[in-house]
């Protein structure tokens, strides 16, 4: 639905990308941080995942992000990896680049492991 595209999920990276749209924006052309921070959770999501037990799940618990500059066109690139891989939780960094490769947010999330039951 946020129109995010995968383009490599492994245990040690994933990353994604998604588009600037007007749709996407709040005042000049910005692209809404909720976006950015989809984007991010997103990704952080999908390597908590594939760092999972055996038939366990995952659920963010909590999330911060830092908005180091503003995205108003292009692509922006999400860079996520694992911080720690622990039996209870997993802590994801994930870096938005925009297409200059320029940092523009810093999210870091925390991923609870949930056990088969």
């Amino acid at each position: 639905m946020l129109g995010v595209r995968l383009v490599v999920a492994t245990r040690e990276e994933v990353r994604a990308e998604l588009d600037w749209s007007p749709e996407r924006c709040t005042v000049k052309s910005v692209m809404h941080g909720g976006a950015l921070m989809g984007l991010a959770d997103t990704v952080g999501g999908v390597l908590a995942y594939l760092n999972l037990p055996a038939g366990a799940q995952t659920s963010t618990v909590e999330s911060k992000t830092n908005f180091l500059r503003a995205v108003r066109s292009g692509t922006v690139t999400a860079l996520a990896r694992p911080l720690h891989v622990g039996a209870q939780f997993i802590v994801a960094q994930t870096d938005l680049l925009d297409d200059t490769g320029t940092l523009a947010a810093r999210t870091t999330q925390t991923q609870a492991v949930l056990p088969a039951r």
